[in-house]
């Protein structure tokens, strides 16, 4: 009961002061499971990211749902995926009651402008560590650099280029790359 306790406190940790999305709270994920807790490795980390962007649904609760299940199975899962949303659906549903009267107030305009700021920096700084952290091989660099390529010729034309997109034509990519990898194994080990 114990470990059930420290998964919901420590998601609902998470999930009350993560702001701007999954992506702002992989740099608190991978410090509280990787370093704090050490509740998963950092190569496990970086699946689990993978993982929770390419599955429906938003990257906190997926990435909640991963290790909460792999810390404590099903009922981790369902503890974690309740805790990370407790703060969201409380915060919103009070915003909600007051909306017109919060909107128009002007502190909270300029912390809205704020907040803005410090997501752009908490994903650029989450993208980076996570760039540190890929493993450096002529494959992974290759897909790194089309992407980028991608991502900057998109937007410099306006092209609307949806990440579901890039998501199906890399994922696939890495599929095939695996499949000739272990075509090349075969081949040599039949030598």
């Amino acid at each position: 009961m114990k470990k059930y306790l420290n998964l919901f406190l420590t998601m609902l940790k998470i999930g009350l002061f993560t702001f701007g999305g999954g992506y702002a709270m992989i740099a608190l994920l991978e410090n509280e499971f990787v370093s704090t807790k050490k509740w998963i490795k950092k190569d496990e980390f970086l699946d689990m990211v993978a993982i929770a962007e390419s599955t429906p649904g938003p990257i906190a609760i997926n990435a909640a749902t991963y290790i909460g299940y792999t810390v404590l199975g099903f009922w981790g899962a369902l503890t974690a995926t309740v805790a990370v949303c407790i703060p969201s659906f409380t915060i919103i549903y009070i915003i909600s009651l007051f909306f017109d009267a919060f909107l128009s107030l002007t502190l909270v305009a300029y912390a809205f402008k704020g907040i803005q700021v410090c997501v752009i920096y908490l994903i650029f700084t989450a993208g980076m560590k996570l760039l540190k952290k890929m493993e450096k091989n002529p494959f992974n660099i290759s897909i790194l650099i089309i992407v980028v390529a991608a991502m900057v010729l998109t937007s410099l034309f306006a092209v609307n280029f949806s990440t579901v997109y890039y998501i199906l034509i890399f994922g696939a990519t890495g599929i095939f790359d695996y499949l000739i990898s272990l075509i090349r194994s075969r081949k040599e080990a039949d030598r």
